[in-house]
């Protein structure tokens, strides 16, 4: 896959930038054209490179300090047709598949790990549909309310925090979590009071044997298993840009039904099974979030130990250095 570098630097900088852009493997084009930035006062340098040299290129870069004096913007082509480009791929260690950019999955997982109206929106009408499906044991309305579910990406935002060690970033997750299912959960749980005194369902069938939603406050050895699975491939598929899988991830863990659950439960008076939907909760959660963190990390571990490519000269090795050290210490 290749991806496109736009690059706003003053014009003291851009050489500086083309020196390392020119020793980079997988980079397959640059272009630069002086004085076309007048806000701030610089060049504008556009380079292509292939998916799987890009978050060395950009540890490299930061060390010039660019997104103090002018910006880096990161796209993606449609179609790119270029000889050039495959020899660069070829040239770049691993695969664009497995390919992580670190910047990129810290945006993603920032701007999903916020308490913000619309998080609270969609984790209230989740509750709510797993609360109708529970009530009318409805296995559709449940699936939906996994679907709508937007609880992942606090989840995802707490793993890249601990292996990353951003405890600003934990913060904000656990926040968005630790608020926004209580209230779901309380206006579901007022919602289920309003149902029942009008009439719109009977608790006694509601608590009847051999329902079909009977799995949610059930937890057990599975729950936990499969947990980690969703937890890994709802990362890999964060990682790998593969919405289609982040959906398939959804739909099968209980997060938000057991949220559901415990809400009806404790307006019922049926603790037990509050306490076993409360449980199943946590196992998901949990299991999500050390799977997460675990990608992460090995993720982390076998890039660190990759040889380093053969086309990096030994003039730009202490600019590295530095660059890879000023890198890290900007992302804790």
């Amino acid at each position: 896959m290749a991806l496109q570098i736009r690059i706003v630097v003053p014009s003291g900088t851009a050489d500086s930038v083309v020196a390392i852009a020119r020793d980079h493997p997988g980079v397959s084009e640059i272009s630069q054209t002086r004085g076309a930035s007048l806000v701030p006062e610089g060049d504008v340098i556009v380079l292509q490179a292939v998916r799987e040299s890009v978050e060395g290129l950009l540890e490299k870069l930061h060390g010039l300090h660019i997104d103090h004096q002018g910006s880096v913007s990161v796209t993606a082509p449609e179609l790119v047709m270029s000889d050039r480009l495959d020899k660069a791929a070829k040239a770049a260690a691993g695969d664009g598949a497995d390919a992580i950019i670190w910047a990129e999955v810290e945006k993603d997982t920032n701007a999903d790990s916020k308490l913000t109206w619309s998080f609270l929106a969609f984790l209230v009408i989740a509750v709510q549909l797993a609360g109708i499906g529970i009530v009318t044991d409805s296995t559709i309305a449940i699936v939906g309310a996994m679907v709508v579910g937007p609880e992942f990406g606090p989840l995802a935002g707490l793993a890249l925090a601990l292996v990353d060690r951003r405890w600003k970033l934990a913060r904000r997750a656990a926040v968005a979590l630790l608020v926004g299912f209580p209230i779901a959960m309380a206006l579901t749980a007022l919602a289920t009071a309003a149902s029942v005194g009008l009439g719109l369902f009977s608790p006694a069938e509601l608590l009847s044997e051999n329902r079909a939603t009977e799995f949610i406050y059930h937890p057990g050895p599975y729950s936990f298993i499969v947990a980690v699975l969703a937890g890994a491939a709802g990362m890999l598929s964060l990682i790998g840009k593969k919405s289609a899988a982040l959906v398939g991830v959804f739909i099968s863990v209980t997060t938000v039904p057991a949220a559901g659950y415990v809400a009806v439960a404790l307006v019922l008076g049926e603790q037990g099974r509050a306490a076993g939907s409360a449980l199943q909760l946590f196992l998901n959660v949990a299991g999500i979030v050390v799977a997460a963190a675990a990608v992460l990390f090995v993720y982390r571990m076998f890039r660190r130990r990759r040889p380093a490519p053969t086309r990096y000269s030994a003039a730009h090795a202490a600019a590295t250095a530095h660059s890879v050290g000023s890198w890290n210490a900007f992302r804790r």
